[in-house]
């Protein structure tokens, strides 16, 4: 029987804090912090059939910005740890994670790249009432009820996706199909984009991925007169094979691909894809320039990746740097996180970070962190264009 408070309960006192369990914690600048150390959990996809190379992006933002907090003092004379658990995209597995994570006492919960996983978690943490910062999932139904112990860096799918929507209608592309699976989060993003194409006579013809061989799915599309692809898929499997089998059809040489979702933003994408994975816009969360602070960050990830940081990677550093900020002026008590939500004002790698109440979002959302439409530039594919901002 679940006996956990509810999300309106402060929460009981949180174990302590000073087990050293093995978790392979990130404790970087120690030597100025050595007081008990304030845990964080961390949930990241770093195993299949969770996206990775994202899960990787995000963990190296999580672990750079905890180094950062550590190297200046860390939290009044505690170092961070960071507690990093893998959720494989398994909403039930990041489900006990949040469990797991209370149990050793960390003082919130952050990261999270899937939304489907992000959901799981966040409910779970809002029963047991430990503080959730969402770095990347977007699905507007983070949470079934409005809690104050959730909070989110990334826009919400309705936000980006409607940009996306209103490129696609710029670029004279009315006829849209998308290549889906079962997933609540693919269908929010088909209902997004039928809701907003509608009124302006775009239509949207959703295709089986999942029943439909790559090449029935061409066949679909020539049937239809499709002007515009969007795949609404895992990665690789089916969006690698789908995108090639388009390419490789003469009669859809006049359509447009599409991936909302981002996956063209990875360096997986180009390399499973060359030249055939370029020209398909994508969403990401970027400004179209970066500050001072934005600039450095990007430099240090870029060394600790050894490739360019995607949007994942900067999600990372802000979701720590928001915590510690958190921390710093609540006090390290969950509840006390938890009521900090509309109180910061962090300075952020895309800008400045404020939570507030948007309609129709259970959640404390940033609105909004910068989007953009972008592509892989057919010229050149390890260059990304910027093809809208938003």
């Amino acid at each position: 029987m679940n006996t956990s408070p509810s999300p309106n309960t402060p929460p009981p006192p949180s174990p302590d804090r000073s087990a050293s369990p093995n978790t392979s914690p990130s404790t970087s600048g120690a030597e100025r912090a050595d007081g008990p150390p304030v845990r964080l959990g961390a949930l990241v996809p770093l195993t299949r059939p969770g996206w990775a190379e994202a899960g990787r992006h995000l963990l190296a933002g999580l672990d750079l910005a905890v180094r950062e907090v550590n190297d200046t003092g860390g939290i009044d004379g505690r170092p961070l740890e960071l507690l990093v658990r893998d959720t494989a995209a398994d909403p039930e597995r990041a489900a006990a994670a949040v469990d797991e994570l209370a149990a050793l006492g960390v003082t919130a919960v952050a990261g999270e790249y899937h939304s489907v996983v992000a959901r799981a978690a966040a409910a779970r943490a809002a029963a047991l009432g430990v503080p959730f910062l969402c770095s990347s999932a977007v699905l507007d139904a983070l949470t079934e009820e409005p809690t104050e112990w959730v909070a989110r860096l990334a826009p919400a799918q309705s936000h980006g996706w409607r940009l996306y929507a209103d490129f696609l209608l710029d670029a004279g592309r009315h006829r849209i199909a998308v290549a889906t699976q079962p997933s609540v989060y693919w269908a929010s993003g088909t209902r997004v984009l039928r809701d907003r194409l509608a009124p302006h006579g775009g239509t949207v013809t959703e295709l089986d991925a999942n029943a439909l061989t790559p090449g029935a799915l061409c066949d679909a599309l020539a049937e239809h007169g499709a002007t515009a692809l969007l795949l609404l898929v895992g990665h690789p499997e089916p969006a690698v094979p789908i995108v090639k089998a388009v390419r490789g059809d003469r009669r859809l040489a006049d359509v447009l691909i599409g991936a909302p979702a981002g996956q063209p933003e990875f360096a997986e994408w180009a390399g499973a894809l060359g030249g055939d994975g370029a020209g398909i816009p994508f969403l990401r969360y970027l400004p179209e320039r970066f500050g001072p602070l934005g600039e450095r960050v990007g430099q240090e990830l870029r060394e600790r990746l050894g490739e360019a940081p995607s949007f994942v990677a900067f999600e990372g550093w802000d979701t720590v740097t928001v915590l510690a900020a958190a921390l710093r002026s609540h006090g390290t008590d969950r509840a006390s996180v938890a009521a900090s939500w509309p109180h910061l004002e962090v300075e952020g790698t895309r800008g400045p970070i404020r939570f507030s109440r948007a309609p129709g979002i259970g959640v404390r959302q940033w609105t909004w962190a910068p989007v953009q439409v972008a592509d892989r530039d057919p010229a050149e594919p390890d260059r990304l264009r910027v093809l809208r901002t938003g």
